[in-house]
């Protein structure tokens, strides 16, 4: 509580604290999302199984418009990137430097996830269990490494994309949009390649708006106005034009225009168009808004962006107040361990009840499915707080450290190839079946591709390599 309110008293009084609040509360949506609709249930040889209620609940399909809330993250994300990189900048550092300072938050707390449970993965195979059985638990606990593959290569190309945002301005997102368009088209009619490139330009353009988002924070006050409170000014730059803008509309107008748009779109896309209604992923249906991102997906994004517009206001006046304002602190210092351990702390909570013979398997939207809706989240709370609890601290350690100056050829050929080894294994584990026998849980080569890329990294954190 210390530490807490330390960081709180250290505050800037120009801090946008929307921006920390929006993130706690979308990863904690997506954990609350993915329990809800979990079942369990027994396969043929009587193991616990589970799966997604969702293709069970078409009623709710709607309510996915508000639960899917990945875009809000990557909006938050751009703005947050921004921030950091300008400040950096202003400190004399480079983009290579920016990275590896970025990857020590994101890396780090992935790579206690990874070596985890690859021990118990390695136990378990030294015990006997069978290696697709092992490879089906390592992917169930990793499936939000899914969603990381898409941050990291979206952190690594901020900084050319906030370059492309300072000269063209929100023309860049445009031509993102349009993109995804096309890789909509190419899924509906063929060739359905032209859509792989929306895993990319789908959450590009909405990380471009969050680049906009802070721009308008750090914008220099209009003659006779007041300057947005900010303390994260980009400065000018060689390479803008005149008369291109680069700053979000934040207005209560724009708000209302960003959810009627937003959400006009949406109707067109779905209701009386080609795709789900479900935001998230559905059991058996062809097409998913998620994966990779649609325009469906993207109209999603525009109606959040123009509720927190709304809400932005009230929002900031509460997180002036001291004890909301470090809850939010608290969350943010271990919110991606909370992300990354919520679906282990699902396994462990099964395991524990299937082996004492107390774990219910009620049908789906029935009552007592419904009735165990409540125990099921407050016990999954508890094993996930004891998980945070142990490995909360590498995360919150890492946000201490802060790169500064420029980092050389070498040094940026080191960091490009670490982070690239990084986000190339955390790839293939997503893509490798889920069924597939891996004694290890995942492939052996990814695994030391993996390590070889985090120590590369950690080593560079560290000051190796740097002349004296």
């Amino acid at each position: 509580m210390r530490r807490l309110r330390e960081l709180a008293e250290r505050t800037p009084a120009g801090r946008e604290r929307y921006v920390d609040l929006l993130r706690a509360l979308a990863i904690t949506m997506v954990i609350i999302g993915h329990w809800v609709v979990t079942v369990i249930e027994r396969d043929g040889d009587g193991r616990a199984t589970g799966h997604s209620a969702l293709g069970d609940l078409r009623w709710a399909y709607p309510l996915t418009w508000l639960a899917q809330v990945m875009p809000v993250f990557f909006l938050v994300g751009g703005y947050a990137n921004a921030a950091s990189l300008t400040r950096l900048r202003a400190r004399d550092g480079d983009a290579a430097g920016w990275l590896l300072d970025r990857s020590a938050r994101l890396v780090r707390p992935t790579s206690v996830l990874l070596l985890a449970l690859t021990a118990a993965a390695a136990v378990a195979s030294l015990g006997g269990a069978d290696p697709t059985r092992i490879r089906e638990v390592f992917w169930f606990a990793t499936i939000p490494l899914w969603f990381l593959v898409a941050y990291l290569a979206v952190v690594a190309l901020t900084p050319p994309m906030y370059a492309l945002h300072r000269r063209f301005g929100l023309v860049v997102p445009l031509v993102l949009v349009a993109l995804v368009g096309l890789g909509d088209l190419g899924r509906l009619a063929g060739p359905e390649e032209w859509s792989y490139g929306n895993y990319l330009f789908g959450w590009l353009a909405v990380h471009q708006l969050g680049f906009a988002w802070h721009d308008t924070c750090a914008a220099p006050p209009a003659a006779g106005q007041t300057a947005p409170p900010s303390t994260d000014a980009a400065g000018p730059s060689t390479h803008e034009h005149p008369g291109v803008r680069r700053t979000l509309p934040i207005s209560r107008r724009a708000g209302l225009m960003f959810l009627a748009g937003g959400l006009g779109a949406l109707v067109l896309l779905t209701v009386l168009g080609p795709w789900p209604v479900a935001m998230l992923k559905v059991p058996g249906e062809r097409l998913d808004n998620a994966s990779p991102p649609s325009l469906a997906l993207l109209a999603v994004a525009a109606g959040q962006l123009g509720l927190i517009l709304l809400l932005r206001g009230p929002a900031e006046r509460l997180l002036h107040r001291t004890r909301p304002w470090q809850v939010v602190i608290g969350v943010n210092l271990v919110v991606l361990t909370v992300f990354l351990w919520h679906l282990t702390a699902v396994i462990l909570l099964i395991g524990v009840l299937d082996a004492t013979g107390t774990l219910p398997t009620p049908a789906v939207d029935s009552a007592g499915w419904w009735a165990w809706r409540l125990p099921w989240l407050l016990l999954l709370t508890v094993v996930l707080s004891v998980l945070v609890v142990i490995f909360g601290p590498v995360e919150a350690r890492s946000g201490r450290h802060r790169a500064a100056g420029r980092a050389g050829r070498a040094r940026t050929a080191l960091t490009v190839a670490g982070y690239a080894a990084v986000l190339a294994v955390l790839l293939i584990n997503s893509t490798t079946a889920a069924r597939a026998p891996e004694p290890l849980g995942t492939p052996v080569p990814a695994l030391l591709a993996y390590a070889a890329g985090a120590v590369v990294l950690r080593l560079l954190r560290s000051g190796w390599g740097t002349r004296r």
